[in-house]
């Protein structure tokens, strides 16, 4: 059985799951877009009874487009993205790859939103690709 872990950017809060994801999924929609602050999300949804999560969370409820009511959880201290719940799916949880300590192993199955996906969320052919952090500063206007 594959286990995982995770944590928020500060490490106030951390996860552990047992088990594989249900489906990995990226989506462009309107909320995901803006708890993200880029042009989509990635999550991997799991069984609710997989996951184990430990410390404080914050969390913002809002209702969706279908009437369904969904909780953002993240960390007060720091806010990086923790789960994403949905009454839809009462029984699982979303889990954002990039909290995880290690996804090398999973896929994108499915994009939600596609009609959303802003222009500009893909890498043009001609973007300047850094392997790390460049040393460079913006040039003034």
């Amino acid at each position: 059985m594959n286990k995982r872990s995770g944590r928020c950017m500060c490490g106030a809060v951390s996860y552990k799951i047992e088990g594989d994801p249900v489906v990995t999924a990226q989506c462009h929609c309107e909320e995901c877009r803006r708890v993200s602050g880029t042009g989509h999300t990635v999550g991997a949804m799991f069984r609710a009874d997989q996951v184990n999560i430990s410390g404080e969370l914050g969390e913002y409820l809002y209702t969706s487009a279908n009437g369904s009511k969904v909780t953002k959880a993240f960390c007060p201290g720091c806010g990086s993205p923790i789960y994403g719940r949905n009454t839809n799916a009462p029984d699982h949880i979303t889990l954002p790859l990039g909290s995880m300590d290690n996804a090398d192993d999973l896929e994108i199955e499915v994009v939600i939103f596609d009609r959303d996906k802003p222009h500009w969320d893909a890498l043009p052919e001609t973007a300047a690709i850094f392997e790390t952090q460049p040393d460079w500063k913006p040039e003034k206007v």
